[in-house]
């Protein structure tokens, strides 16, 4: 199994790109873009594996009850997806950084983000309905998680536009339903949360994607800028994904306990 390698390869291009890496003219950043890159490409490799492992050795982790097809079927999925959703925040990265088109691409970026969150949306809500994890206290808890996404969108983007005179357009509105994908993924996950431990670590890393991307909105939006503001953007959204990618997966072992 390659999955320890490449979570030590991925903190090794994050961490090390960090402590490494030059400072930049303007002062945003040290990490070099190709140790981002290669950081997120890390964790695509693990996300696969884990839903390979996952997929072909049920009945290792779980004896005879893996011979259940609903058990198979659900775990099966849900790695998958979550792999999927990784894949995609990997093809975000690329249009953020330029990597595709020649030229950052914020758009290309939030689509493909936004799709990734759908797949780990789509992969959590399986889980959830595969094992019967139902309650108004996760709706509950995905209500006060959308609230909390577009507080942070009115803070980040809005209001600051509107106190600097600038323009709301599409962008700006195509952030607002981003926010509340990325929400949505830390509601799904916190409700989750009430019914196996295993996915804290997931709302956790769902939590921090939220917060690395508001720091995104309000650079793009309302020019905010400080020292390193790109690295703690990515000081977050990399441990955030790490969490979401390995938390998930092995969220699913707490159904042992």
């Amino acid at each position: 199994m390659l999955t320890p390698l490449f979570l030590i390869l991925w903190a090794v291009f994050l961490f090390g790109g960090f402590i490494f890496g030059k400072l930049c003219d303007d002062r945003s950043r040290r990490m070099p873009a190709w140790t981002r890159m290669a950081s997120s490409l890390m964790l695509v490799f693990t996300a696969w594996e884990l839903w390979w492992v996952v997929s072909t050795n049920q009945n290792a982790i779980y004896g005879d009850a893996a011979q259940t097809w609903l058990i198979i079927g659900v775990n099966d999925t849900f790695t998958f997806l979550i792999a999927v959703g990784m894949t995609l925040g990997f093809i975000g990265d690329l249009f953020m950084a330029g990597w595709i088109g020649g030229e950052p691409n914020p758009m290309g970026g939030i689509g493909a983000f936004g799709l990734g969150h759908i797949a780990y949306i789509t992969g959590m809500i399986h889980y959830a309905n595969g094992f019967g994890l139902h309650g108004e206290a996760r709706l509950y808890m995905w209500i006060v998680c959308a609230l909390i996404g577009v507080i942070g969108w009115l803070i980040a983007v809005y209001i600051g536009a509107k106190r600097q005179k600038i323009h709301i357009g599409k962008l700006h509105y195509a952030a607002l339903i981003y926010a509340l994908l990325l929400s949505s993924t830390l509601g799904v996950a916190a409700g989750l949360a009430l019914f196996q431990t295993g996915f804290i670590v997931v709302a956790v890393g769902a939590a921090l994607f939220l917060t690395s991307d508001l720091i995104i909105a309000a650079r793009l939006f309302n020019k905010a800028h400080f020292m390193l503001i790109d690295d703690v953007v990515w000081l977050t959204y990399g441990p955030a994904q790490a969490m979401i990618v390995t938390g998930a997966t092995f969220a699913f072992l707490f159904q042992r306990l």
